[in-house]
C-alpha cells in the first residue's frame, strides 16, 4: 500500500507491469527500479507507456477511446505456421455436438503425434486464458485427454485449428459501461461428460466483452441438475470474491457484484440456505450454502437469466449454430 492505495505488479520472468491510481508512484518505481538494476552493467531498465502495450504475447491496445483491445493475432498466425498439416479454414465452429464423447475405438497416437498434440493444446491453452476465451470449452475438455490422446481427439483439434484459421484476426474487446458493476454469469450443463459427471461454466464483465471465463469438468458425480448448478457456484465464488476485493483494492469501489443464474431451485437453496432445503436436498454439503453467508454479508447478489440469454452456458457445453454465434459475438466483445 502507498498512500492508501495499492500499488499492483504483475510479472512473467523480467516483464513486469505496475499500475496505481496515482501515476506518480510509478514514476517513483522506475526510478528505484533504474538505480536497483541499470547500474550493474549487464542491460538498461526499459519502461513502456501509451496506448499499446506488448506483453505475454499480447498488445494491450488502449487507442480507441473507453476500449481494450487484446490482440494476439501473431500468436495465433505463428501456431496455424507450425501445425503439421494443412489447415483450410473452412469452418464456422471450432468444435460439434460430439466434443464431449470419448471414442475409445480409435487408434492411439504414436508418442511423436502425442506430444504435438500435447503441445498445441498447451498452446491453445495460453491464448485462451488471454485472448480467445471463445475456445476454453474445446480446449478444457481436450487438456483432459493428454495422457493418451487417439484419432478422435487428433480430429477434434486440428477443427479447432482450423477454426482458428478462420478466425485469425479476431481480437478480443472490453469496455467497462460505468456503472461499476461486475456481472457474473454461472451455469452446469449436467451430466454431459462420459463418466456422467457436470461441466461448469462461467463468465464475467463489466460492459461489453468477457474479461474472464471458467469452463472446466466438475469432480463430483452429482444426482441432480439443481446440485449441480451448486457444484458450479461453489467452484467459481472464491474468483467472484477475489475480483470484487481486487477491484476495490485498485481504488475501484463497486456498486453491485451480482452472480446471473437461470436455475430457480439452486438460486433459492443460495439465497436461503437450510430454510429452503427439503429431504432431497437436505444431504448437500454444507460448502455449498457458503454462498448464503456472502450474499448476508452483502458480498455478492443472485438474480435470475433467462437460459436464452444465459451466456455462461457457452462455456458448459459444445454449443453451435446461431447460439454459438449469439454468445461468441457477445464474449469476444
Amino acid at each position: 500500500m502507498i498512500n492508501g492505495s495499492q500499488h499492483t505488479f504483475t510479472w512473467h520472468v523480467d516483464d513486469l507491469k505496475s499500475s496505481n491510481v496515482d501515476p506518480k508512484v510509478n514514476d517513483d518505481f522506475l526510478e528505484w527500479l533504474k538505480e536497483m538494476y541499470a547500474s550493474d552493467g549487464i542491460g538498461e531498465v526499459k519502461a513502456v507507456r501509451g496506448d499499446r502495450h506488448d506483453y505475454l504475447a499480447m498488445t494491450l491496445d488502449f487507442s480507441t477511446p473507453g476500449k481494450l483491445g487484446v490482440d494476439m493475432t501473431d500468436y495465433v498466425k505463428g501456431m496455424i505456421e507450425d501445425f503439421p498439416e494443412k489447415l483450410t479454414g473452412k469452418t464456422n465452429c471450432p468444435w460439434n455436438e460430439n466434443l464431449f464423447r470419448v471414442d475409445d475405438t480409435k487408434k492411439k497416437l504414436s508418442k511423436e503425434k502425442a506430444k504435438i498434440f500435447h503441445t498445441f493444446v498447451m498452446k491453445a491453452m495460453f491464448l485462451g486464458k488471454h485472448a480467445r476465451q471463445d475456445l476454453l470449452p474445446g480446449i478444457t475438455f481436450m487438456a483432459t485427454r493428454m495422457r493418451e490422446p487417439n484419432e478422435g481427439d487428433w480430429i477434434k483439434l486440428k477443427k479447432m485449428m482450423n477454426f482458428l484459421k478462420a478466425m485469425e484476426n479476431d481480437i478480443a474487446m472490453l469496455s467497462a459501461n460505468g456503472s461499476n458493476t461486475v456481472q457474473w454469469a454461472v451455469d452446469a450443463a449436467f451430466a454431459v461428460h462420459g463418466d456422467f459427471k457436470s461441466h461448469t461454466g462461467a463468465t464475467m464483465t463489466m460492459g461489453s466483452g468477457t474479461i474472464c471465463s471458467i469452463s472446466t469438468k466438475q469432480k463430483i458425480n452429482t444426482r441432480s441438475s439443481t446440485k449441480a448448478e451448486l457444484v458450479a457456484m461453489d467452484d467459481v465464488a472464491a474468483k467472484v470474491l477475489w475480483t470484487k476485493l481486487f477491484l476495490e483494492a485498485q481504488g475501484f469501489p463497486l456498486e453491485a457484484n451480482i452472480v446471473y443464474q437461470d436455475n430457480t431451485s439452486s438460486m433459492k437453496l443460495e439465497q436461503n440456505g437450510k430454510a429452503s432445503s427439503g429431504k432431497r436436498t437436505r444431504h448437500f454439503n454444507i460448502k455449498y450454502f457458503y454462498i448464503t453467508d456472502l450474499i448476508q454479508r452483502g458480498e455478492l447478489e443472485i438474480e435470475y437469466c433467462p437460459t436464452d440469454e444465459m451466456i455462461a452456458d457457452y462455456m458448459t457445453k459444445p454449443l453451435t449454430g446461431a447460439k454459438f454465434i449469439y454468445f461468441r459475438n457477445k464474449i469476444m466483445g
